[in-house]
This record gives structure tokens, sequence and C-alpha cells, in this order.
């Protein structure tokens, strides 16, 4: 009789074991996978989709968010968004130790909720954006070398049931692999950024434009479009320099760089040519349209108050260049240089005004717009 007993709970506990050891190796399989996919390849988005592609596996939910961690501004900012919560959260922001996600980025800690009407922490305002209702909610951080890069956010797990410490497990696991993954995206992300960009202005350098402009170039020669250029030059900056000195020189141009942003379309090429020099090219754009981009750009400049955080309030002006392809130009060289030639000409006729190339066939001459 005992050992009839002891037989059937053997076989009982056989059957759990190799249960159990069939789910660990179906779990074993699932990371090395995700390993695999995650160091396949270094391109950013790419990784994301990895991420939250196996993180739907892992765990079925109503929605799911990646967000990444912005340092300097000490915010999240949601990079995928996934489900019918994943509408209208681009961008939304939040700061640390807002929200959820916020309190999950500034301790470090996962955080699993059931019942989010009960937690103080839960920020209302993005269901308020997204028209969502959200119900629960698990949250881990990403972290590599003990610095947290971000948060993956699991909301409202499917038929109601509630997030268990298996599902926070399961994705602490995942997220150890992103989070190498992602480092090493961001780093390649950042060195390839620091041959096209300016380190001062974070707009694109000479080197881009040079190599952008080829393209645009013959884009309008296939397709028989056009494109128009800006080249200007901030009047009397030397003076900042010797009056305020050379860091606030550069706080001015950073300053320029996002005016500059502001007030262009996203598909306008903006770059620092060089010192205080910048350029603007200007897709499937003619000379007249280019004429009144660059007069708003100059008026904002004109009335914008540089150093204003740093108690200064300098006002400044800028000389403006404009020429077009094909109107003026033919080729990358010339249109550069007829642009270049309009803003001296912009210069020597007493600086603050902006100068558009005129039409001729050899010889470049300019006339004040």
């Amino acid at each position: 009789m005992k050992t009839a007993e002891l037989l059937k709970r053997y076989r009982f506990e056989n059957r759990g074991l190799r249960t159990a050891l069939a789910q660990r190796s179906k779990e074993l399989s699932f990371f090395i996978n995700s390993g695999k996919a995650l160091t396949s390849t270094l391109e950013f988005n790419k990784i994301l989709r990895v991420i939250m592609e196996r993180a739907q596996r892992l765990i079925k939910c109503d929605a799911w968010s990646l967000l990444l961690l912005d340092e300097d501004a000490q915010e999240l900012r949601f990079v995928v968004a996934k489900g019918s919560k994943g509408r209208g959260l681009k961008k939304f922001r939040l700061k640390v130790g807002q929200g959820i996600a916020g309190w999950v980025a500034k301790t470090g800690q996962p955080l699993m909720i059931h019942d989010v009407r009960k937690d103080r922490r839960f920020n209302r305002a993005v269901d308020r954006v997204t028209r969502f209702k959200t119900r629960s909610v698990l949250c881990v951080p990403i972290v590599n070398k003990k610095r947290t890069i971000g948060v993956l956010e699991m909301i409202n797990k499917l038929n109601r049931e509630p997030f268990d410490e298996k599902d926070q497990d399961l994705l602490r696991k995942l997220v150890d692999q992103a989070a190498i993954a992602l480092e090493r995206a961001m780093l390649y992300e950042r060195m390839s950024n620091l041959a096209i960009t300016d380190d001062l202005t974070k707009l694109f350098n000479f080197r881009y434009l040079d190599g952008i402009l080829d393209r645009e170039i013959e884009r309008c020669r296939r397709y028989g479009s056009i494109l128009s250029l800006i080249f200007f030059d901030m009047d009397y900056f030397k003076h900042v320099n010797d009056t305020h000195g050379h860091l606030m020189g550069s706080k001015v141009l950073i300053e320029v760089a996002h005016l500059l942003v502001e007030n262009l379309r996203t598909v306008d090429i903006i770059a620092r040519y060089g010192g205080d020099e910048f350029v603007v090219a200007l897709p499937e754009t003619n000379v007249p349209t280019a004429l009144r981009i660059t007069q708003r750009l100059h008026k904002s400049l004109k009335s914008h108050e540089f150093l204003k955080e740093e108690g200064l309030g300098v006002t400044m002006s800028a000389s403006f260049g404009v020429a077009g392809y094909p109107e003026h130009a033919r080729t990358k060289r010339d249109l550069v240089r007829l642009a270049d030639h309009a803003m001296y000409h912009a210069k020597n006729s007493g600086r603050d005004q902006v100068c558009v190339a005129e039409k001729r066939p050899t010889r470049a001459r300019v006339r004040t717009g």
C-alpha cells in the first residue's frame, strides 16, 4: 500500500518536474533568441521593435510603452507605444519622478500595481490625453552599468488578470538584455552623428551639407524640381565675444540654432557653415518663397533677445543671401557661391538686410530683397 502511494506521488512529482523543465527550456530558448535578435543590429529603431515584439510575446496586455530618459532635460519620452493607448503619446513627456514610469526611472526599482486608483503615483494626465482607462501596471527600469536609460511599461494584463512576480521576473530578464543592446545602439548613433553634426549647435555640419546638396541637385535634375539656398552671417558677432566672452558667444550661436529649428520645416536642411555663418537648404522651394522665409528669419533673429537667461539681453541682426536652382545656378558649386556672394553684398551694403542673387548667365550680380 505504501509502495503504491509512493509510486503515485513520484509520478505526480515527475510530471511537475517535466512541466517545469519544459517551461524553463521554453524560456531559455526565448531569451537566447531574444539575445540574438537584439545583438544582430546596431540600428536603434530595429532594436526598439525587437524589444516591443518580445515584450508582447512574454505578457499579453492591452498596451505597452517604452520610454527613454533624456538626461539633460531629466524627462522620459515615449519612443514606442503599442495598443490603443499608443495614439497621441509620442509628443508626451514625463518628468523623472512623475507618474509610475517617472517613479521607476528615479528609483531604478520595478513597480507592479494591481489597481492604479489606489496609488498616488499614477498620473491620470496620460489617460486623459489618450482616452484610455488604465487599471493595472507593470513597469521595470532599463538599467545598464547602474545607470537608468529608460523604462518598459505594461498596461492592463489581458482577461483582467493581475500581474504577478513571474511576469516581473520575465520582464526584468528581457530588459537586462535590452539595456546592453540599447546602450550599444545609442553609442553608435552618437558616434555617427558626430561625423555629420556640429558639436556646439547640434545642427548639420558643412561636411554633411556638401554631401546632401549633391543629392538634392541630382534630384532636381532628375525630376525637374527646385531648390533654394540661404546663406547668413551674424552682424558684429565679434563684438559679443570681445564684450561678453567666448562662452557667451557660443551660447548666442546655440540660440540662433534653436530659432532656426523653430522657424523652419522638418524637411529643410539647416547647417552651421563655420564660425557665425549658417546655411539653410530649402527643397521644393522657389526663390520668391525662399525670400519670404528669409525675411521672416531676419525679423525673428533681429527681434530676439539673446542671452536673456544670463541677464544680458543682447539684440543682434544678420545679413542674408539667397540663391536658387535652377533660377540662378545649374551646379552645386555655383549655387553655394552665388548665395554666399549675395550674403557678402548684404554685408557690404550696410548689413542687417536680405539680398537675392540676380539671374545672369555668366556674371553673378545681386539685388537687395
